[in-house]
This record gives C-alpha cells, sequence and structure tokens, in this order.
C-alpha cells in the first residue's frame, strides 16, 4: 500500500503534468509529462510537432499527424539530449502511454509511471507491467483551471 506522503507528491506532479500539457497545441488531446529521479524532476514533455515544423497537430481532416511527438517521447527525448539519465525515474503522464512510447519508457530504464486517465489501447501498459515497471492508475479531479 502506499504512504500517504507519497500519494500526496504524486498527485502534485500529475497536476504539474496536466499544466504542462496545455502547453500543446494539439487540439484533439493535450498529453502531459513529467519524470521525476531522486526526487527532482529533470524533464518534461507535451505532445506537438518536432522542432522546425509547424505548430498545427491535426491535419485538415482533424487527424493527428503522423509525425506528432508524444510528450512522454518527448520527456524522454530531452533527457537523451542532457547529462541526466532515466534510469530508476518514475514518469508522470496525464494519458497511459501508447505501446510504440511503452517501448522507450522500458528502454530508458524508468522504472515507475504514475498516469491519470487511461488510453483506449491498453497494450502498452500490459507490457510495461511485463516489464517490471511499478504502474499507478492515479485518476485527478482536474476540473479547477
Amino acid at each position: 500500500m502506499q504512504n500517504e506522503k507519497q500519494l500526496k507528491y504524486d498527485r502534485a506532479y500529475l497536476r504539474m503534468a496536466y499544466e504542462w500539457g496545455k502547453l500543446s497545441y494539439c487540439e484533439r488531446r493535450q498529453v502531459g509529462a513529467i519524470i521525476v529521479k531522486d526526487r527532482m524532476i529533470i524533464s518534461d514533455g507535451y505532445n506537438g510537432t518536432p522542432s522546425g515544423f509547424e505548430n498545427f497537430c491535426e491535419d485538415e481532416d482533424g487527424y493527428t499527424k503522423w509525425y506528432v511527438l508524444h510528450a512522454e517521447a518527448n520527456a524522454i527525448l530531452k533527457v537523451a539530449a542532457s547529462t541526466q539519465s532515466c534510469r530508476g525515474a518514475t514518469l508522470y503522464i496525464t494519458m497511459s502511454p501508447c505501446k510504440e512510447c511503452s517501448k522507450l519508457i522500458h528502454q530508458a530504464g524508468i522504472v515507475r509511471l504514475v498516469y491519470a486517465d487511461a488510453y483506449k489501447d491498453t497494450s502498452g501498459i500490459e507490457f510495461l507491467r511485463k516489464a517490471g515497471v511499478d504502474l499507478q492508475h492515479l485518476p485527478l479531479d482536474i476540473s479547477v483551471s
């Protein structure tokens, strides 16, 4: 059973991820991610187009463009470009990861995942469970702006 202090931190980091997700230009869904290691935020990310591309995530039909990066991928890539490492870290994300991002999470050495909303395709979560990642589904009421 998780202790109250950890739960308090988990909720705070998830709220930060929600706020970070609001920076996304995506219209269909804004997702935010925070990576924490040794009680320090080492990275953050939100879903959006790669650097140098226009800030429109959807095409003229409303579908997400294939090259849009997911929030967790952006956060992991930001760590990869730094002197930090995700090994042993916790990822806080507003939506559970897709199967592609789940591979990145595992390979980056992230050992714990806390997410608020469940993605329709659960294969990413199932993969991480099989990989031994500690998973925590923590729905939050973020109705206050």
